[in-house]
């Protein structure tokens, strides 16, 4: 999610939308509460558990901003960018 100030935002959840609707709405995460309007940039689906879902937020909270935009428009794949995050 890209708040108001252009900061990015990363989470999981097994619900995308109705996720991003408590986010919107001030239930979500504090981190988030007063920085809307939000808007929902990028999602992709993370494994098929809890565990890997959350390995995958660790390492993309890990990359910088640019990364992070590249991403976003396309210009980088998830797995180029998880790739490089390991190697630093």
């Amino acid at each position: 999610m890209r708040t108001r100030s252009n900061a990015l935002y990363c989470g999981i959840t097994t619900d995308v939308n109705r996720r991003f609707e408590q986010h919107c709405n001030g239930t979500g995460a504090k981190a988030l509460k007063g920085k809307g309007p939000l808007s929902l940039v990028w999602s992709h689906p993370a494994g098929d558990s809890r565990s890997s879902a959350s390995k995958i937020e660790y390492q993309l909270k890990k990359i910088s901003k640019q990364q992070k935009e590249a991403l976003i428009i396309g210009k980088m794949s998830l797995e180029a960018v998880l790739g490089k995050s390991q190697q630093q």
